[in-house]
């Protein structure tokens, strides 16, 4: 019906045939709809209700001003969502780097929303958000793509546990739970994806921005999301480590004979699965590439060695084992209070 007011809106005086036939609905059924229209309105005032009517063979709208753009009521902001708008506008304005231009544009559109919120706005002065460091390199990338200019990070990988040097083009910021720079790196000559609170120190550079033609990504499903050319990993897991294949984008799943699954999945930097590996425990392993299992088992290795030399310490201490391997670790104050 909603579709029907606005064919007749554009149609004065069509025909009742033609209308029942595009809408696929009877005559009778088309008739019936009318009679329920001149009920429907902005408002129950008279001159705000469809004034629609039919001879039988035509269908009039005497009063299609009724919903005209003019004619609408302007929306309100609930308290809440005034809140929400107006300390996120504050919040961005206090970015460093950020265009000065950008910056009074946005106070100003602050200053208006307040005025139209009225009371609603009163909460959102008792709130503030401030930006930490990725504050200065989310205004950093944002000129550089505006600018067309490359950038020199540093950045950690936590899959490596390393910080690299790189040079990049960025082609656009994207918020996914975090916010990242999809960009092309210039050391692996291929598109990487940065997250903007692991970048340790950027700088933008003179040289231009020259990403190549590449088609950006859908990323409404996923930031990660796995290229055919990407290596291929093998995991096996245990019915406590099905959720995997819920969380992690794969080729295959096929069921084992235990209720677990043997899963295939492709990723670009395999290594950040050792600690899938790890997290999953006695609920799975990782079986292909070789290298990378092995590399699984020697991070669980040190990580045990690791837990080993807080027994070790804690034993010195005169701390009894079992209160270590606990959920937390007990010692024993210098008053022999427990903490």
């Amino acid at each position: 019906m909603l579709s029907l007011v606005t064919y007749l809106r554009e149609r004065p005086g069509a025909r009742v045939e033609d209308v029942a036939r595009a809408f696929g609905i009877t005559e009778d059924e088309l008739v019936s709809d009318l009679d329920v229209l001149p009920m429907c309105g902005t408002s129950f005032r008279g001159g705000d209700l469809l004034d629609i009517d039919t001879d039988g063979e035509r269908i009039w709208w005497h009063n299609p001003a009724a919903l005209a753009a003019e004619a609408a009521e302007p929306l309100r902001l609930a308290a809440d969502e005034a809140t929400a708008l107006l300390v996120a506008a504050r919040a961005v304005a206090t970015l460093p780097g950020l265009r000065e231009s950008d910056r009074q544009a946005l106070l100003r559109a602050t200053a208006k929303v307040e005025t139209a919120a009225g009371e609603a706005a009163g909460a959102s002065s008792r709130l503030s958000v401030t930006f930490e460091s990725e504050g200065g390199v989310f205004a950093d990338v944002d000129r550089a793509i505006a600018e067309r200019r490359r950038l020199w990070i540093r950045y950690y990988s936590p899959a490596r546990d390393e910080v690299t040097e790189r040079e990049i083009d960025p082609i656009r910021l994207v918020s996914v739970g975090h916010t990242y720079v999809e960009a092309w790196c210039r050391r692996s000559e291929a598109r990487r994806t940065f997250r903007l609170d692991r970048v340790a120190e950027i700088k933008i550079l003179d040289e231009p921005s020259a990403p190549p033609e590449i088609e950006l990504r859908d990323l409404s499903e996923a930031l990660v999301q796995p290229a055919a050319e990407d290596p291929e990993v093998v995991v096996e897991v245990g019915p406590g480590g099905r959720w995997v294949a819920e969380y992690y984008p794969h080729d295959s799943a096929d069921e084992l004979p235990d209720g677990g699954l043997r899963i295939t999945l492709r990723t670009p930097e395999p290594a950040s699965l050792r600690r899938l590996a790890l997290r999953l425990g006695r609920d799975g392993r990782i079986v292909s590439p070789p290298e990378l299992a092995d590399s699984a088992r020697q991070a669980a290795r040190e990580a045990l060695a690791a837990y080993d030399g807080i027994e070790a310490l804690a034993a010195a201490d005169g701390v009894e084992a079992a209160e270590v391997r606990g959920p937390h670790v007990v010692a024993g104050g210098p008053d022999g209070r427990r903490a």
